[in-house]
C-alpha cells in the first residue's frame, strides 16, 4: 500500500516568519502537535509543540517569536508513492512519530502519523518500539 492512500493530505501548515503564538493557536484549533513550515509548498521545516515549548517558553522567548527560530529545520520526509512498510522503517529507524509526504514536485501533499499507519495497516508495534527508544545522542535537542 502506497503512502498516499494513507496520509492526511491538506494539511495546515505555516510559513517561517509567522510567530510561534500562531503555531500554538494552530495547534490548538486542529488538535495536532506539528505542523509543516513552507516557503509556498515548498517543505522548510517542521515546528512542533515541543519546539515551542523548549525553544522558546522555556528560553523566556516572547510570543511574537517566528516560528523560523522555533522550528526543527532539518526534516525527514517522504515521497508520496512510497510503500507504507518503507515509511514505518525510516520513522522506527529516525524515532519520529509524524513525516511530512511530498509530491512529484517536491511541493508538500500531506502528512503521515504513526497513528494513521496503525489504523489502515496494522504491524506498527516494531516501529512503535523503535521510535520508543531512548535518542540517540546526534546533536540535536530532540526529535
Amino acid at each position: 500500500m502506497q503512502i498516499a492512500e494513507i496520509m492526511t493530505r491538506d494539511v495546515a501548515y505555516l510559513s517561517a516568519d509567522e510567530s510561534v503564538q500562531r503555531a500554538a493557536q494552530l495547534m490548538a484549533d486542529l488538535d495536532i502537535g506539528a505542523v509543516p513550515v513552507c516557503d509556498g509548498r515548498r517543505l522548510v521545516g517542521v515546528v512542533t509543540d515541543r519546539d515551542i515549548a523548549v525553544r522558546c517558553t522555556a528560553a523566556g522567548a516572547p510570543a511574537t517569536t517566528s516560528v523560523r527560530e522555533a522550528m526543527t529545520p532539518h526534516v525527514s520526509w517522504c515521497y508520496e508513492d512510497e510503500e507504507a512498510d518503507t515509511v514505518k522503517a525510516k520513522m522506527r529507524d529516525e524515532q519520529i512519530r509524524r513525516l511530512p509526504i511530498l509530491g512529484k514536485n517536491n511541493e508538500l501533499v500531506g502528512m503521515v502519523s504513526l497513528g494513521d499507519l496503525a489504523t489502515k495497516t496494522g504491524g506498527t508495534d516494531e516501529t512503535l518500539a523503535g521510535i520508543s527508544e531512548p535518542a540517540r545522542a546526534s546533536g540535536e535537542l530532540f526529535r
